[in-house]
């Protein structure tokens, strides 16, 4: 996957708010193999994370299948 240029112009690691479920959140999973658009990881896992649905479930303990967006919506062509 061609390094997009928002990837190259992120501050470097230790620097930037990075939500504390993405090395396990399938998004990234999702993002890395080009199934997701980046402003998903950009505007949620790297930015505001309490916005994301997906958090706020986790946080709570309640299941979400993996196909849900942050906004809460399912995207069915997402493995699940």
């Amino acid at each position: 996957m061609k390094e997009s240029k928002w990837k190259q112009d992120m501050p470097p690691k230790g620097t930037r708010n990075i939500c504390k479920w993405y090395p396990v959140c399938p998004l990234k999973r999702f993002y890395e193999n080009g199934l997701i658009d980046e402003h998903w990881v950009r505007d949620y896992c790297f930015g505001d994370d309490l916005e994301c649905i997906r958090y706020r479930m986790e946080e709570r303990g309640i299941f979400h299948p993996d196909n849900m967006l942050p906004d809460g919506s399912i995207d069915e062509n997402l493995p699940e």
